[in-house]
């Protein structure tokens, strides 16, 4: 009797050296990574019942030759910053023998880097994938699926494979509520790939999903991946209250985090919901403090307000704001580096995630990009001895400021947000805003982070990194005696310090060298020895 078809699911590694991989921080807590892959294992719920699904994430474990000889079939995919490890992943599986199925939002963007892989999914999975499926049971073993754009109703995804999760190993584990986003920048990628038109789940069926992860004894820290979770606030506001009462049933087994648009903080109703759900961090693109870059972006819904009181209403609701900001705007005409280290100063954002602009195949700038004959080659390539994020690789175009002006810039506005003693500052301050007299004081029992307690945690950090032990101290002390409440949040922004410290003089140092570079002339080549190094090349 033939055995069912045998799947192995492959994450692929991202690429080190990235902000958002939090590895000293992720050591510190004891786990290996901060999210586990939700995309794949919602895959996974699609696939027929009677296969038979492994799955290995190359974040947290390796992947040996055993495990891809078990399978019949690998699927694989993921985002730009696992381009390196995926096509590593798909070039192995093929030398021993086995077909791969290639899918996810970078080989939907730019599916001519993967035509190693037999199979491609293209787009959302949930109306396609049945189509893949039937032909493998056909026998075919290569092919291209291609699902409409925003046509997916996500009211009839599967609930994820959870139980295929080692949750001790992650930081944080995803959920998704809704998908698309109604604004319309122009550097994003996701109204490309999901739409202007949020999609939402119904309220039962996310509630299942938390659920299933409490059932399966997930306690902590739960993030919902949504692009923005307020997109659709009609829906979001009937479904908070009914997530209030979940949690008060189980008695707050999960705390929350999410991405949202800055018009949250016009909400009175919506920010007091969000509190009593048991939300605490929400995500910000903030971009730039400058109306007119914001304008010339299409970042229209940042600029109809005061972006500082704005992110002020949000800590006086009980949230802590992390930000996106971004160097490289074509509107830029002059230095920007005083102008956005105040801005984030006044805001007191501890974690401003700043980054050089980078342009993201199939987005409306790449395009725009590209009329101008201003694209790069290979713009869309990340090649792992380049390993990083836009904080590393950003500007992969012909900027309109001088590259050298963008790239001081960017060296001095790290230099300036990243010492110990600015990081410390900007928390205190953030400890005079947050309002957490309304909310749950203790963390959920079992949440990975009460492994040890605070002090514990804290004295780890300052002894990893001494030259921060003053300015830490100090702010404990602060913290301590003016907001107790606020004091765990404020040690888990420590914690993630000690990932963004290093990170921040990693970063310095290549911008230095790419500096330095942009200093030193070409090499000229007198027309004789260039006329025989043109014939050489044939």
């Amino acid at each position: 009797m033939a055995h069912p078809c045998r799947v192995l699911l492959i994450y692929p590694g991202f690429v080190p050296n990235t902000f958002w991989n939090y590895q000293a921080t992720c050591e510190l807590f004891g786990v290996r990574y901060p999210a586990a892959p939700l995309g794949l294992i919602t895959v996974a719920a699609m696939l027929p019942s009677t296969w038979d699904v492994r799955l290995i994430d190359c974040n947290v474990e390796e992947l040996h030759d055993d495990d891809i000889r078990w399978a019949d079939l690998v699927l694989t995919g993921g985002m730009i910053n696992q381009q390196p490890d995926c096509l590593a992943v798909i070039n192995r599986c093929q030398a021993l023998g086995k077909p791969v199925a290639v899918g996810g939002p970078d080989v939907t963007s730019s599916p001519h880097l993967y035509g190693a892989a037999d199979f491609h999914v293209l787009g959302e999975a949930e109306d396609i994938i049945k189509d893949f499926i039937a032909a493998w049971e056909r026998g075919e073993r290569s092919g291209v699926f291609q699902a409409q754009k925003f046509q997916v109703d996500v009211t009839k995804t599967p609930m994820p494979r959870y139980d295929l999760l080692k949750f001790d190993r992650y930081f944080y584990i995803c959920v998704q509520y809704s998908r698309g986003c109604p604004f319309t920048c122009e550097f994003c990628d996701i109204i490309e790939l999901y739409g202007r038109v949020p999609r939402t789940k119904t309220n039962p069926q996310i509630l299942a999903e938390l659920d299933y992860l409490y059932q399966l004894g997930y306690r902590g820290h739960v993030d919902f991946v949504d692009d923005n979770l307020i997109g659709n606030k009609k829906a979001v506001k009937k479904f908070l209250p009914e997530l209030k009462a979940w949690l008060q049933a189980r008695d707050y087994p999960f705390e929350f985090s999410t991405e949202a648009s800055i018009n949250l903080a016009d909400d009175d109703a919506l920010l007091r919901m969000m509190t009593e759900a048991n939300f605490f961090a929400v995500f910000v693109g903030v971009e730039s403090p400058d109306p007119e870059t914001l304008a010339a972006t299409r970042k229209k819904q940042n600029t109809r307000r005061d972006i500082v009181a704005s992110i002020h209403r949000i800590y006086g609701a009980g949230m802590f704001v992390t930000a996106g900001f971004i160097i490289g705007f074509d509107s830029e005409r002059q230095s920007v580096a005083d102008a956005m280290v105040q801005f984030v100063e006044d805001c007191a954002i501890p974690i401003a995630m700043v980054g050089l602009m980078y342009a993201l195949p199939n987005t409306q700038l790449t395009r725009r990009l590209a009329k101008e004959g201003r694209l790069y080659a290979g713009h869309d390539v990340m090649r792992r001895e380049r390993s990083g994020d836009q904080c590393l690789l950003g500007i992969n175009f012909e900027p309109k400021r001088p590259m050298r002006d963008i790239l001081t810039d960017y060296r001095q506005i790290l230099d300036n947000l990243y010492s110990p003693e600015a990081f410390a500052g900007r928390l205190r301050r953030l400890s005079d805003l947050l309002d957490r007299s309304n909310s749950r004081r203790r963390p959920p029992r079992g949440d990975i982070k009460l492994r040890s307690g605070a002090a514990e945690h804290f004295n780890r950090i300052i002894n990893h990194l001494p030259e921060a032990r003053e300015a830490f101290q100090e702010t404990m002390r602060y913290c301590a005696a003016t907001n107790p409440r606020a004091l765990r949040f404020i040690v888990l922004m420590m914690g993630i310090y000690i990932h963004l410290g290093p990170l921040s003089r990693h970063v310095i140092a290549a911008m230095d060298a790419r500096i330095a570079a942009q200093d030193t002339p070409p090499l000229s080549i007198p027309p004789a020895a260039h006329e025989a190094h043109a014939r050489a090349a044939f």
